[in-house]
């Protein structure tokens, strides 16, 4: 008798819980604040590589130092190796 009641109350907490759901995202600002929080759950749960790194691992993309001689020499072969590549493959 006490099993059944207790199951009937789970029951009707359940779909008490569920329809109050419902009714809650049915607005469009709640359903994105609730896509939000499970986001931010599941990046604590489980975080991805990129949360994990503090900086980017590059130092000096894109950018070299003027004062650099070998970088600088690196930039301009490589510019120079890819049009060459380029003309050989075209002729």
């Amino acid at each position: 008798m006490k099993q059944v009641s207790l199951v009937k109350s789970l029951t009707a907490l359940g779909v008490g819980v569920g329809a109050s759901t419902a009714i809650w995202l049915s607005s469009k600002p709640n359903r994105i604040r609730a896509k939000d929080l499970l986001r931010e759950w599941k990046r604590k749960i489980k975080p991805s590589p990129f949360d994990k790194t503090e900086s980017l691992p590059i130092e000096k993309g894109g950018n070299p130092h003027p004062s650099d001689i070998e970088d600088n020499n690196m930039v301009s072969e490589g510019a120079v190796y890819s049009v060459k590549f380029y003309n050989e493959k075209l002729q």
